[in-house]
């Protein structure tokens, strides 16, 4: 029975995950990167450590099941996938990011770092807010851990995010 619930929160968080790639698609084009994060201030934030990196707020919980607090206020596909990049960190470090995080002072390698700046030894996970703000960073994992799930290499979907996002 485990396994059932384990696929019905699989088809959940996908059938998420693509609703918000529809509703990106729809969206002005912007990539909303300068939007506001929606959660106000950034204090009181739980047992995790919580320091500010070139602008972005970063939160340590024990674990990537553990959501950092400064998701308490954005929308619920924005918080399904932060969820799914908990758990794609692998993938998602061998994705690229197009929103020019990676040029920046951010410091960002790879479209993980707008969720997760670093998964720790112990298993703890440092977030990063920069995904709360950025359409574009949040189309790359959706589309990347959609991709997976249907099938596709990391290789393929690698290929597929260059393809649509690459400059000429």
């Amino acid at each position: 029975m485990m396994a059932f619930g384990g696929k019905i929160r699989r088809i959940t968080l996908l059938g998420s995950l693509s609703l918000l790639l529809l509703a990106a698609a729809c969206g002005s084009g912007s990539g909303d990167k300068d939007a506001p994060s929606g959660g106000g201030g950034h204090s009181g934030h739980g047992d995790g450590e919580v320091h500010t990196v070139s602008g972005d707020l970063q939160e340590t919980t024990a674990s990537a099941s553990a959501l950092p607090k400064f998701l308490d206020g954005q929308p619920e596909q924005v918080r399904l996938v932060y969820q799914a990049a908990g758990q794609a960190t692998e993938l998602l470090s061998g994705m690229p990011c197009y929103c020019g995080c990676m040029e920046s002072s951010a410091g960002h390698k790879s479209n993980m770092n707008c969720f997760v700046h670093e998964v720790k030894e112990d298993g703890s996970v440092v977030w990063d807010d920069h995904g709360t703000r950025c359409g574009v960073c949040l189309q790359i994992a959706a589309q990347s851990i959609s991709m997976l799930a249907e099938g596709k290499t990391p290789e393929q979907i690698r290929e597929s995010i260059e393809a649509q996002y690459k400059a000429s």
